[in-house]
């Protein structure tokens, strides 16, 4: 399977299918931590934090359109365990907007940053799916000793270039500001949004609340983080990562376009070239929910990758 025909597929589940909505619309520590610091919510507008849960920290973000509610299942599974910060960012999933925020992740990335030194949390797991796997990466590379393992679900270092590796940020800004206009333009036909949902999501009750996150967050806000998750590469960058990362992948999803496992694990395996310490594992039947498309075989492989990274 070549890259060029995989690429037609792989950037819809990855992050331009969240923006087209957005448009239409375990490890068992024995030393149980203090409590969180007092939050000081004005330190970071671009986001909002819910904790719950006790033990090792534990920081989720979500990816485009979707709040902090997407990890509801996997915070259940790790609150006895993990003190786990749910993460929700401004202008997603009905969560008020910060209007004119450009620069939109790089702030967003600071901002993380401050709030785990803020609240004193000794390098703490981070979980990301989609945007907020490239949220994880771009910490980790930036300040390499503040976080502790990497969980990162269905996401990339640098999307624009699955179909040309050789593609730089520079050359793609052209395409990115047009998609981030057409983004901004108005919503697309409610089913039009339920057959693009139904190509990352199995489940139709979870395509329904997908669908309503989509259609409740800001069109501005995402076409800004779409244009920057489009020209934003960190694949130099991840040389940088010092602590064990996991990598979940999906396909399943693209066999009517002639995928394979291999030749989409191939194409994950390009782009973290780069990264010292990491495992790619790709979900037989997941799509890119794949927190809800594949929950046991999330579960299995992250808290096996959690054991393993805390001995």
């Amino acid at each position: 399977m070549k890259l060029t025909s995989i690429a037609r597929c792989l950037p819809l589940a990855l992050f331009l299918t969240g923006a087209a909505i957005a448009s239409a619309i375990g490890a068992t520590p024995t030393t149980e931590l203090a409590q969180p610091a007092a939050d000081s919510p004005a330190a970071h507008p671009l986001f909002t934090v819910k904790v719950v849960g006790k033990g090792q920290p534990m920081l989720l973000i979500p990816g485009l359109t979707c709040p902090g509610a997407v990890w509801d299942e996997t915070v259940a599974h790790y609150q006895k365990q993990y003190q786990c910060h749910v993460v929700s960012l401004a202008g997603f999933g009905g969560q008020p907007a910060v209007p004119g925020a450009s620069p939109l992740l790089l702030p967003v990335r600071d901002q993380l940053l401050a709030y785990v030194k803020a609240q004193k949390l000794n390098q703490p797991v981070v979980v990301g799916h989609s945007l907020g796997g490239f949220l994880a990466l771009w910490m980790s590379s930036t300040q390499p000793n503040a976080l502790g393992p990497l969980l990162i679900l269905d996401s990339l270092p640098f999307m624009s270039a699955i179909q040309d590796p050789s593609l730089t940020a520079e050359k793609v800004k052209p395409r990115a500001e047009a998609m981030r206009k057409q983004m901004q333009s108005g919503p697309m036909p409610a089913a039009a949004r339920r057959q693009m949902l139904a190509g990352l999501i199995t489940d139709t009750a979870r395509i329904s609340l997908a669908d309503r996150w989509g259609v409740a967050s800001d069109p501005a806000t995402v076409g800004q983080a779409m244009y920057e998750l489009s020209t934003t590469d960190l694949r130099a960058d991840l040389a940088r990562i010092q602590q064990p990362v996991l990598v979940l992948g999906a396909w399943a999803a693209y066999k009517a376009y002639g995928s394979t496992m291999e030749s989409t694990r191939a194409i994950f395996a390009q782009q973290y070239a780069q990264l010292p310490q990491h495992r790619i594992e790709m979900s037989e039947a997941g799509r890119h929910f794949l927190m809800w498309d594949d929950t046991a075989w999330f579960f299995t492989q992250a808290d096996s990758f959690l054991r393993q990274a805390r001995k």
